[in-house]
């Protein structure tokens, strides 16, 4: 499957300065190589990860979301807590 190409070097390379974090800088970077013709297979050697998390990232950039926020992480809440304030103040 081909990826990006609906989006130019140039809006990746933009997109790399209006992002923070490790994680959308590495997706960014990945796309912007894969576009000057590196492989899935060699970006995932790169990286140290599997080629199915590449394929995920470039995937996620075929969106009509702004690139920043395709590569960035939804924010997760968690769990909720277990114990209450008083608890958590007892047991430190």
């Amino acid at each position: 499957m081909d990826h990006l190409n609906e989006i130019s070097v140039e809006e990746l390379q933009e997109a790399l300065d209006n992002v923070d974090g490790n994680k959308p800088t590495q997706r960014l970077l990945a796309a912007i190589a894969y576009k000057n013709g590196v492989t899935q297979t060699e970006l995932a050697e790169w990286y140290d990860t599997e080629r199915k998390t590449i394929y995920n990232w470039l995937n996620r950039l075929d969106t009509d979301d702004p690139l920043e926020q395709a590569v960035s992480d939804a924010h997760r809440s968690g769990r909720k807590r277990k114990l209450s304030e008083t608890q958590q103040q007892e047991f430190e």
